[in-house]
């Protein structure tokens, strides 16, 4: 976990660290109706609201959506030995990530599992797993595990160049560790670009408004249609601030990924 300083406010990496003991270090910063389509086509708003000129206004439902995407999202739980003068202690971490190829393969963030001495995978039905091979780049921020549990509900990727401004996008992921939940929100920016100390600079983010905490490290930021924009990876934090998460675009973080994976 890096807190920095950018202007009056903090950007946070959004893995989240605890003690020993479990107790959280840092203090982080939907409506439901069934669809009438299934997940891999853009959801069907299934109720309406007017708006002040009287027209009706569609409004979307996950439910559906978020049914299938949680099963291809993983929590991810660490442990780091940190030694302070004579006194070592570990410390537990947890983060996100999502299965991106049926064989296994999951994609985190490198601050997820950086420096980490054991790291565990738990799926969506409970069970864990500890990674066959961990392939990372630290300067963009992404990691590769491969975990063996046989065929699993892997993630489409979405085609970023129809993302736009105002767009609903879901974010799904372990926040504060408890496991995974969902946000909803809009896309609020496009190509941001945001220095995070004299010698790191995220290119071409995504800045949405739906809530992200720690521990959404490295979770998929995804379309109506269930496809991942975005990977979950900070957020701006101050007080008096709110809504301003960021997400790595999945076009800048797909070679990447494709070179991690083989």
């Amino acid at each position: 976990m890096k807190n920095i300083r950018y202007l009056p406010a903090v950007l946070i990496l959004i893995a989240v660290m605890f003690t020993a003991g479990g107790c959280v270090q840092i203090t982080p910063a939907s409506q439901s109706q069934t669809p009438t389509t299934t997940p891999g086509n853009t959801v069907t708003p299934t109720f309406t609201a007017s708006n002040p000129g009287g027209e009706l206004i569609t409004l979307p439902s996950f439910r559906d959506l978020i049914d299938v995407v949680e099963h291809s999202v993983v929590a991810i739980n660490t442990e780091t030995v940190i030694n302070s003068g004579f006194i070592q202690r570990t410390v537990q971490g947890a983060g996100s990530g999502w299965i991106i190829d049926p064989s296994g393969i999951i994609v985190t963030n490198n601050h997820v599992v950086e420096g980490a001495k054991t790291i565990t995978v738990i799926l969506n039905d409970g069970t864990s797993y500890t990674p066959v091979s961990i392939n990372t780049d630290t300067a963009a921020d992404i990691a590769v595990l491969k975990i063996n549990a046989g065929t699993l509900p892997a993630l489409k990727i979405a085609d970023v160049s129809q993302l736009f401004v105002g767009d609903w996008v879901v974010a799904v992921g372990n926040a504060l560790g408890q496991g995974i939940s969902a946000k909803d929100g809009i896309v609020s920016r496009l190509g941001v670009d945001i220095q995070v100390s004299q010698t790191e600079t995220y290119t071409n983010l995504i800045e949405t408004n739906a809530a992200i905490n720690p521990g959404n490290s490295g979770g998929p930021l995804v379309n109506l249609a269930g496809g991942v924009v975005g990977i979950t990876s900070l957020k701006l934090s101050a007080a008096g601030i709110e809504g301003m998460g960021y997400a790595i675009n999945i076009g800048m973080a797909l070679p990447v990924i494709q070179r991690l994976s083989q």
